[in-house]
């Protein structure tokens, strides 16, 4: 989960947030909700959905495992939701268990997966998600990253101020975001 505050644009920057010390990447395949979804059945998951888009999932590692009790604190910090940069109607993607994703860093290619390769699929993870809460119009699941991310790199590696991230999805689009450092101005 994420706090709606975390929501960006595409090609916002990110800010590290004051005492962040692990702040890390996900290109993630985001689902759009179109209708209210309860206690849906897989084999009708996808008939909830309005469209797809490239979500960066970003995670600060220290907030997120180390002694905060909850995930969403290391998730929700302000700009740690770039969306879009546009919504990509259901209709026009045949398959979401098909699509390419990819992200960089300063040019470093980190990810490059297929959501061919998720753990859990679209469909199940809409009706997986419906037995426990409503699904509103306009939620937007993200759906988990491939291999990559900067804490899975030996030594791990986190985003510091001036990196660049460029990321996509096949058919939905890229993004670009200049990490920054905390101000209080």
């Amino acid at each position: 989960m994420k706090a709606t505050s975390a929501i960006c644009g595409p090609n916002d920057n990110v800010v590290i947030p004051r005492n962040a010390e692990k702040t890390d990447w996900e290109v993630e395949l985001g689902v759009v909700i179109g209708r209210e979804a309860k206690y849906v059945g897989v084999e009708e998951a996808l008939s909830f959905v309005a469209g797809y888009c490239v979500v960066n999932d970003i995670s600060e590692r220290a907030f997120q495992l180390e002694g905060t009790g909850q995930w969403v604190k290391g998730k929700s910090a302000d700009t740690f939701g770039p969306i879009g940069p546009w919504l990509v109607t259901a209709d026009e993607i045949p398959d979401p268990q098909n699509l390419q994703l990819w992200l960089e860093v300063d040019g470093h290619r980190y990810q490059n997966g297929s959501t061919g390769t998720m753990v859990f699929g679209v469909a199940y993870l809409v009706s997986y998600l419906s037995r426990f809460m409503s699904l509103q119009p306009g939620d937007i699941i993200s759906t988990g990253t491939p291999p990559g991310v900067g804490l899975g790199q030996k030594p791990p590696v986190y985003l510091r101020a001036g990196n660049v991230i460029t990321l996509g999805i096949e058919g939905l689009g890229k993004q670009r975001q200049v990490v920054v450092p905390f101000s209080a101005n």
